[in-house]
């Protein structure tokens, strides 16, 4: 797995002044909670020229982060982002502290494998990825880097559901936790027109 170290400063002043304030010295105004039950919520900051250098790479999103707050580390998942909309600025950030007997909830990247060596490959057909990510319960030892969806089977026509991604062990997905009929589509298999 990746190892995202994110360096923050606690911060006293808070509300939308003193979030512009960090801004404009190029620090994003955040907060990081959860955890130990004994440990509040602490407004920090965090340089936006290092968190965007971060947030390129996806693996970001679905890795348990060490923040370094004022030389104590802890170990936290990001929950929030808020960027701005035209410029390479992080607005705000959550971190959510993890613990390794609490389960979390993160967004993991679904890849999906072998479509070349199906029969629906070998027929001329195509495959259409409809969900890139899903969100997943687990303990943070169990978080898996990628879900892989193996393709090698795949026949015409097919549609592939969140049921059929193999999933670790202590993984769930969490839209399945409602019911079946939460067993969203993440593809399909389709003839390219005029191949029929």
């Amino acid at each position: 797995m990746s190892n995202f170290v994110v360096n923050a400063v606690a911060r006293a002043d808070e509300g939308k002044g003193a979030s512009r304030r960090l801004r404009r010295e190029g620090l994003v105004p955040g907060i990081v909670f959860g955890g130990d039950k004994r440990k509040k919520p602490a407004s920090i900051s965090v340089p936006n020229n290092e968190l965007v250098k971060m947030i390129e790479d996806d693996a970001f999103f679905s890795s348990i982060l060490t923040l370094s707050l004022d030389g104590k580390e802890e170990q936290v998942i990001i929950k929030d982002l808020q960027r701005h909309p035209a410029k390479p600025v992080v607005l705000h950030a959550d971190f959510q502290r993890i613990t390794k007997s609490n389960k979390i909830k993160i967004t993991v990247p679904v890849v999906f494998s072998g479509f070349e060596k199906s029969p629906a490959s070998k027929a001329a057909c195509k495959f259409a990825a409809e969900k890139n990510t899903v969100e997943v319960l687990c303990l943070p030892a169990n978080l898996p880097e990628t879900l892989v969806v193996d393709l090698s089977a795949c026949d015409s026509d097919q549609v592939l559901h969140l049921s059929d991604i193999t999933l670790p062990e202590g993984v769930e997905i969490v839209s399945l936790r409602r019911g079946g009929d939460h067993d969203q589509g993440i593809g399909y298999v389709y003839a390219p027109r005029g191949s029929k």
